[in-house]
């Protein structure tokens, strides 16, 4: 019932097809090396293998540039620690399944465009949480790696902003921050920006 859902919502879109469904972890992996799809929407709890391995062995098979496939995690706000692992295996954003179409809508065209979505009721419980279970390893030294306007982006980034909206609260232009972005990825070994933003709440830069 939530694949034929998701299937009305985004079909309904003019710029968005859905090429394929998979009934468990296994048919997922399968799908997306099969039909390549600009975006996969992966569930974390799945018969056969779960999300976080799921996201693994397609992040695994992208290894060697033969897979651009983006991986949007959809969860429960219950599964806090489950998304952590899915993001850090690889997963370029998330949303909860009740959020509602518009931002699921939201999600899929933010991972095509190379961005990473994540919703905003749960960016903040989801980082604090991983910040009370690692030690930081300093404020001051993590502050160090950065230049004055590469924290203020990283903040922004830690608190679930878009690049649009982040180029909005510095008054940047939109490539000024994509720019940063890459620097910052190169900087802090971060596949992606949702990496930049554990980096962030890790080291104490964000509380």
């Amino acid at each position: 019932m939530v694949r034929t859902g998701f299937r009305l919502i985004l079909e309904g879109q003019d710029d968005i097809s859905v090429v394929g469904e998979a009934s468990d972890g296994v048919e997922a992996v399968e799908l997306v090396r099969r039909l390549r799809p600009d975006v996969c929407l992966m569930d974390i709890r799945m018969p056969r293998l779960d999300g976080l391995e799921a996201t693994k062995r397609i992040r695994q098979a992208a290894a060697d540039g033969s897979d651009d496939t983006r991986i949007v995690i959809v969860t429960t706000f219950d599964l806090d620690e489950y998304v952590y692992g899915a993001l850090r295996a690889g997963a370029n954003g998330f949303v909860v399944k009740n959020s509602g179409p518009r931002l699921l809508i939201e999600a899929v065209h933010a991972a095509a465009g190379g961005e990473s979505l994540v919703s905003p009721s749960v960016t903040v419980r989801l980082l604090q949480h991983l910040n009370s279970s690692s030690p930081a390893t300093g404020d001051a030294t993590a502050r160090a790696r950065l230049s004055p306007q590469e924290h203020k982006v990283v903040c922004l980034v830690a608190r679930g902003r878009t690049n649009n909206e982040i180029a909005e609260r510095l008054t940047l232009s939109l490539s000024t921050v994509k720019s940063h972005l890459s620097r910052l990825q190169d900087k802090l070994e971060a596949r992606n920006r949702v990496e930049i933003a554990a980096w962030a709440w890790e080291n104490g830069i964000v509380t």
